[in-house]
């Protein structure tokens, strides 16, 4: 067995972003739970105090995944600009 990774004492944003105009985003977020290092990607919606709150709405993988995710992710990218679904630059 490996050395035991380190654990985050709190979570670390990574990047966010905006959904759509009613000011939902799409949070990404190191964190640690129960001695596995997780990512998550989650949708978080506005309350009415205008702070982001997460929702149910999302996907939480062990970090030791990430790379197959950046790959799937690079595969998706990749058929959606086939398909025309993108352009080169990434948008719509």
């Amino acid at each position: 067995m490996g050395a035991r990774k380190p654990e985050l004492a709190e979570p670390v944003v990574v990047d966010q972003w905006w959904a759509n105009r009613r000011h939902d985003a799409i949070v990404t977020t190191l964190q640690s739970f129960k001695g596995h290092n997780l990512i998550d990607l989650r949708k978080h919606s506005m309350n009415r105090d205008g702070k982001l709150v997460p929702t149910a709405k999302g996907i939480t993988i062990k970090v030791t995944r990430l790379v197959d995710l950046q790959k799937a992710i690079a595969k998706a990218v990749e058929k959606a600009r086939s398909l025309g679904l993108i352009d080169e630059e990434g948008g719509e």
